[in-house]
Parts: structure tokens; C-alpha cells; sequence
């Protein structure tokens, strides 16, 4: 049976009806019980339990993306290493996956293979077909054959854990690849349009090579934009993304800062970049 200690998952029984469960003076979870209830061998295991709960704390603190379909192991994976202390966001198939990939930084990928959209074999292939050779790609899945292994590693996968799996097995290799990581300095993302520049790390933009003075929301706005470069993304797509929804859906802020964008990226250059699509939403392309 699977269950949860302070984010621990293990494969052992649940203490009997008659083990009472008290908490220790540092929170730390302890059961208390006499040798007859619980006898020896529940002695060793809880104090190992303990023992391994102080130490999985001193491990680095992670932005980890993880993508799995199933809801249910995606929660418990999220709570269990948030407790840890690490950041993770989730997506529940390979296209989200991919975007929120594009949209946000990770020290840490941990995906799924057989998924909703492209698989988790693809999503690994275009994540290092995009240059992207540094960041750790760990795929958790139930397909465990010899072949599947190799092939998930010859795709860019740098570890690859099949389930069902014991959850200190998992944080003892994220801690491995996450000290990996750590010794691997991320080369800086340039995003690029036509003349258009903008410099991730530095949060700055230049077009034409001359420096574009940006708002925090209009920034995002435009990183959103050239991150889809070439595609059309609709106002809800931007709303979600730019504002993660907390704006009034019916306001015209997206017009707003549009318009904003445009006056000082478009205005006295050609050619024009942002693009309306009417009825469909907005598009930033190399050429105008």
C-alpha cells in the first residue's frame, strides 16, 4: 500500500489500529507504540524513516517541471517535493508540457513518455533540438524494457526511472542531476525577430540594436509573443499566460498593451512586427 510520511512514500503497511501517532518536539514524525504492537522490525523502519527525512532536507532546492498525465501521481509527486522545497509546475500532456517549457525556467524536467499530444520521446527531442543540451531530463515512466531505456536515453533523457518506483530512489537521483546541473552554467536565451533582440537573463531588448525601455507586464507581453514566434496566440491565450488570469476577460487590456508595445517596438521601424490577425489574435514575425 502506498502511502505519505512528511512527503515520504514507501511500499510498507500502515501501523495497526493500536499505534498512536504523536508528534516529536521537532515535528518530525515519530510513532509511538510499545515493542509488542510494533514490534522490532517497525522499530528500525520508523527510526530509518526519520533519519531519512533529516537528510533528504540538505538537498538543493530545484524549479522542476514535471509532466505526467496521470492526476493523481502528478499530485502526490507535486506535494511530496514541494515539501522538499522545491518549485514545481505541472503539465498533464506533451503540447502543455512543451509550452510551459518555452515559458518558464527549470533547473529540472521530469516527464512521462506515453502521453496526451506528442510523447514524452518527441517533447524530449525538440527540447534538445532547440539547443537546449544543459538542462537534466528525467523521464518516470511505466515502460521498462531494456529497449525503451536506451532509447529514451539515446533521445537527450539523462535518467530514466520506471514505475512504480520508491519515492527516496526518486529524490536521491533528482538530487544527483540537480547537482549536475548546478556545475553547468546555462548559456544566455536570445529570442530574436527580425532585428529584434531580447536578452532573457538581462530581461532586455533592443531593436535595431538600440535599447527598448520596457514595463514588467509589457516585457512579458512581448517575451510571450516572440517565444510563439510565428504563430498566432488569441487574447485568452494571453491573458492566461501574460496575466495567469487575473484580469477581467471582457477589459481590453490586451489591446492596451498591444498598442503600447507597438509604439515602442514597431514606431519609426520597418518593417512592423506585431501582427493583428483579425478574428484569431496576434502574431510577432521575422518579417512584418
Amino acid at each position: 500500500m502506498l502511502y505519505v510520511a512528511k512527503g515520504i512514500y514507501s511500499s510498507c503497511k500502515l501501523p495497526d489500529r493500536q499505534t498512536k501517532v504523536q508528534p516529536s518536539p521537532n515535528s518530525q514524525p515519530v510513532i509511538s507504540a510499545s515493542p509488542r504492537e510494533r514490534g522490532i522490525q517497525r522499530v528500525s523502519y520508523v527510526r530509518y524513516l526519520h533519519n531519512f527525512y533529516l537528510s533528504v532536507k540538505e538537498h538543493h532546492h530545484l524549479k522542476i517541471l514535471l509532466i505526467e498525465d496521470e492526476a493523481k501521481v502528478s499530485a502526490l509527486l507535486k506535494k511530496g517535493l514541494e515539501e522538499q522545497g522545491h518549485d514545481v509546475k505541472v503539465a498533464f500532456d506533451g503540447n502543455s508540457g512543451l509550452a510551459l517549457y518555452r515559458q518558464s525556467e527549470c533547473d529540472l524536467i521530469i516527464m512521462d513518455i506515453v502521453m496526451p499530444g506528442i510523447s514524452g520521446l518527441e517533447l524530449c527531442r525538440k527540447i534538445r533540438e532547440s539547443g537546449n543540451d544543459y538542462t537534466p531530463i528525467l523521464m518516470l515512466t511505466a515502460l521498462g524494457t531494456t529497449e525503451d531505456i536506451v532509447e529514451g536515453l539515446n533521445t537527450g533523457a539523462d535518467d530514466y526511472l520506471t514505475k512504480p518506483f520508491r519515492f527516496k530512489e526518486l529524490l536521491a537521483r533528482i538530487n544527483a542531476l540537480g547537482r549536475m546541473h548546478k556545475k553547468v552554467k546555462a548559456p544566455e536565451k536570445i529570442l530574436t525577430a527580425g532585428d529584434l533582440e531580447l536578452h532573457t537573463a538581462l530581461k532586455e531588448v533592443r531593436r535595431a540594436g538600440i535599447p527598448v525601455d520596457l514595463t514588467a507586464l509589457e516585457y512579458r507581453l512581448l517575451e510571450y509573443l516572440m517565444i510563439n514566434k510565428n504563430r498566432v496566440v488569441s487574447r485568452i491565450d494571453i491573458l492566461e499566460n501574460v496575466w495567469h488570469d487575473n484580469v477581467d476577460v471582457t477589459s481590453n487590456i490586451v489591446e492596451v498593451y498591444i498598442s503600447y508595445l507597438r509604439n515602442k517596438i514597431d514606431k519609426n521601424h520597418t518593417p512592423k512586427l506585431i501582427r493583428t490577425i483579425i478574428g484569431m489574435g496576434y502574431a510577432i514575425k521575422d518579417q512584418g
